[in-house]
């Protein structure tokens, strides 16, 4: 592989949030060692349809995800496959919809919660969770430290050329209190936190990092329509990749691409939006 990447997704963090509250991804864009980008999520922007565009590269109108309720065995080449193909090994820390997505489905609580498949065509190594018994007042997330450390353990001993993780904490919190909000302020500012305990020890060890989410949210919470609030969001690249200027705003179709890019891996003709690095 020509380089290792972890892509970090946490869900539902609108671009005016990123920008505000996360003073240690900040703070290494200051110094000069991280770069950010406003990027546009597809439509429809919900969560279920981001996640399927953001590893395959094509919409929801194409590969059928149109909603949290369509879950299914995605057909177009995928990110995790497509690094296979070139011989990389890859792992997951993610709701269990990834899993569905792109290893097997339906998502099977015994035999898909945690697994190690070292001749697996897709995820080599993944760790999911389902949030069952979600709700407005019942978020039932994991600790975010909790599932940066498991990805950080996948790395470690398994030596993962590609590593995503996602994460739905800051999603559930806009549900369940909007945006203009202490618990708001408060979460953010903890995700920024327990993840900058983890950046620099996977710098360390020869990863780039791309650190985004895959929608915004509206000041009531709310994402799946059109508009900056609902689509729009924060892309930081730990690297040494040529990118666009600051002001740049990136296609989502775009990540998928991109991300095979930089591992070294061929990019499908499927995939057709043109990588946002070098």
């Amino acid at each position: 592989m020509k380089n290792k990447l972890l892509l970090i997704i946490l869900d539902g963090v609108p671009y005016a949030n990123w920008r505000r509250y996360f003073g240690n991804l900040e703070g290494w864009v200051a110094s000069g060692e991280a770069r950010v980008w406003k990027m546009r999520a597809v439509l429809p922007s919900t969560s279920a349809c981001c996640y399927a565009s953001i590893h395959t590269g094509v919409t929801p109108q194409v590969h059928g995800v149109t909603s949290n309720e369509t879950i299914f065995r995605l057909s177009q080449p995928d990110v995790f496959g497509q690094v296979r193909k070139a011989g990389g090994v890859t792992g997951a820390v993610a709701h269990s919809f990834w899993s569905a997505f792109f290893n097997r489905a339906p998502f099977d609580m015994v035999r898909d919660i945690e697994y190690d498949e070292p001749e697996s065509d897709s995820i080599n190594h993944g760790r999911f969770h389902t949030m069952t018994g979600y709700g407005l007042i019942n978020q039932m997330t994991p600790s975010d430290a909790d599932l940066f450390a498991t990805l950080t353990m996948l790395c470690e001993r398994h030596g993962l050329d590609y590593g995503m993780l996602h994460t739905c904490t800051l999603d559930s919190m806009g549900h369940r209190f909007g945006h203009d909000c202490t618990e708001m302020d408060y979460s953010c500012a903890m995700m920024d936190a327990m993840l900058a305990a983890f950046l620099p020890r996977w710098r360390a060890a020869g990863y780039e990092v791309i650190v985004t989410a895959d929608h915004g949210q509206s000041i009531r919470g709310h994402h799946g329509g059109a508009g900056e609030d609902q689509q729009d969001f924060a892309l930081y690249y730990f690297g040494d990749a040529e990118g666009p200027e600051p002001g740049a705003v990136l296609d989502q179709l775009a990540l998928a691409p991109t991300v095979l890019g930089r591992i070294g891996a061929e990019v499908p003709q499927t995939m057709r939006a043109a990588p946002f690095l070098s």
